[in-house]
């Protein structure tokens, strides 16, 4: 299994609604809203790096009122 942490802008005043979202796409174990740079951090399990980029380039980004994202793959 690969683990990733991906890191998500959220446009202002969507961040409640973009949990749930997130959190309904298949390989993310939860989402939270947070303080910081970013507005929202998901965890994905996924079974390769390929399913990482999946995850996020194609369904987190994919959906509206998302700004932005980065994403950093657990190494241990």
């Amino acid at each position: 299994m690969v683990t990733a942490y991906v890191m998500i802008k959220a446009n202002t005043g969507d961040a409640d609604r973009l949990r749930d979202e997130i959190e309904a796409v298949e390989g993310v174990l939860e989402a939270h809203i947070v303080a910081g740079d970013v507005d929202l951090i998901a965890k994905v399990e996924v079974d390769s790096p390929a399913a990482v980029k999946d995850v996020a380039a194609t369904h987190i980004q994919g959906i509206d009122g998302v700004g932005s994202t980065q994403t950093y793959i657990a190494m241990d």
